[in-house]
């Protein structure tokens, strides 16, 4: 219980005084790293007695549930809550030690993580919104970081278009009140059953183009090339690798846990949507030059895999999905923080993490990929699809290191040793996930038996 609020409270307490600091100063840079390093702790701490098949369900203030804050921390809240936590970190971090550049950085990151730890941890859908309100409006402002024409431009793209989500996301919220008379997750699941068929799928539509958008699936995609590739390493390494997990998060506990039965009907859609991005993204990404574009186009296909093996469902698909998202969200992590940087170690730590997309081993992307072929062994056609988009993954991820490090055509200034050290981090965890995957795929086989248990 107290790891729980101080998980939510730290970061965001510390994301408002902060905000109001001069993030430029190297001291309030640090001081924004140790607030995030605390809410890993905290999230650590709250795992503990969480993982091993528990939830914890805590309402605020000690109001009846209903009227304060319901957080619910679970195995598949929790795992999100660490992975976008450690992305936030890390680009945090690379960010300090390259020089903070807008006063505002630190206390936004801040209270993004704010946002995104009370969107995972949330027991009603009400509090989802709000967090996740809160967590959008600090990405609408990072993406302008750096506030050059091209930063500027890619933020307003992102704004609107998912301002647009945001507002079908409210809508569906709304729906789910009127059909159900309760915003409280658990008490949705037990009365949607009784809720009229057509109105079920319509709830079921809204909230997958609102959640879809946020992960940047096609046909929703048009917005992601342009921010990501405009955007600064750090903030594209916070949008893909932390914020763009609200997306699978939501696809995840809405479909498996809130409307199940939608999800089931929708199955062969969700297949195709996914199928589609696989191909598309990676069609795109082998015919881009630039690392940033690359990875831009990369992230289209690879959230494909992801609503692939939720269309497939069940504890073997939702498990493949929990985990692939994962790794896909690390991957991304460490290759945009790579984006501009120089020298061996660099050039190492991306290898690892071009070969952790494309699933090759011992990265810990092939475990990712040997659950998903696992999930859908009965369906030649998507072994045949996945090989497509692994080979396609292969392709650009190995000429884009060819073309940066064996042939030197990246520029820019050499990284120091400190940044350098913050992307070996990352690629070693990469790597360990790879060695050593039992826990991960233990954590990934409990959420996604919670979701399918719900399911049922």
């Amino acid at each position: 219980m107290t790891a729980l609020s101080l998980a939510l409270l730290v970061p965001w307490a510390a994301g408002i005084v902060l905000a109001l600091l001069d993030g430029r100063r190297p001291l309030v840079g640090w001081l924004a790293v140790g607030v995030l390093a605390t809410n890993l702790g905290a999230l650590v701490a709250l795992a503990v007695p969480v993982l091993p098949d528990s939830s914890v369900v805590v309402t605020t203030g000690d109001w009846p549930a209903g009227i304060g804050i319901t957080l619910r921390a679970d195995a598949l809240g929790v795992l999100f809550a660490l992975l976008s936590s450690l992305a936030l970190l890390a680009a945090m971090l690379h960010e300090v030690l390259d020089g903070v550049r807008e006063r505002v950085f630190p206390g936004l990151v801040t209270l993004l993580a704010a946002g995104l730890t009370g969107v995972f941890l949330t027991g009603d859908l009400f509090n989802f919104y709000v967090f996740f309100e809160l967590a959008m409006t600090a990405g609408y402002v990072l993406a302008t970081y750096g506030g050059g024409r091209r930063e500027l431009g890619a933020a307003l793209v992102f704004t609107t278009v998912n301002l647009l989500g945001t507002f079908i996301f409210l809508l569906s919220v709304a729906g789910v009140y009127h059909v159900t008379g309760t915003l409280e997750m658990s008490g949705i699941a037990a009365r949607m059953d009784d809720v009229d068929p057509n109105a079920a799928v319509l709830l079921a539509v809204g909230f997958f183009v609102a959640f879809a958008v946020k992960l940047g699936l096609f046909p929703f995609h048009f917005w992601l090339p342009t921010v990501y590739s405009g955007a600064r390493p750090a903030v594209a390494a916070i949008l893909s690798g932390g914020l763009a997990n609200i997306g699978a998060y939501g696809l995840l506990r809405f479909g498996g846990e809130l409307l199940p039965d939608e999800l089931d009907l929708a199955a062969g859609a969700l297949i195709v949507v996914g199928g589609a991005s696989i191909v598309y993204g990676g069609i795109l990404a082998v015919s881009r030059r630039s690392a940033s574009e690359m990875l831009a186009y990369s992230a289209i296909g690879q959230v494909g895999y992801v609503l692939v093996a939720i269309g497939v469902g069940g504890p073997v698909g939702f498990a493949a999905a929990i985990l692939y998202t994962v790794v896909n969200a690390l991957n991304k992590t460490l290759l945009f923080l790579t984006a501009q940087m120089r020298g061996a170690v660099v050039g190492a730590a991306f290898a690892l993490g071009a070969l952790s997309v494309a699933g090759v081993p011992p990265a810990g992307g092939f475990v990712g990929k040997l659950e998903l072929f696992r999930a859908v062994a009965d369906d030649p056609a998507l072994i045949v699809l996945f090989f497509l988009g692994s080979a396609l993954s292969f392709v650009y991820a190995f000429q884009t290191y060819q073309y940066d490090f064996w042939r030197g055509e990246r520029r820019g200034r050499r990284s120091t040793i400190p940044q350098q050290a913050v992307v070996a981090a990352l690629a070693l965890l990469v790597l360990a996930l790879g060695v050593w995957p039992e826990p991960l795929l233990a954590l990934s086989h409990d959420a996604a038996e919670l979701l399918a248990g719900g399911g049922g």
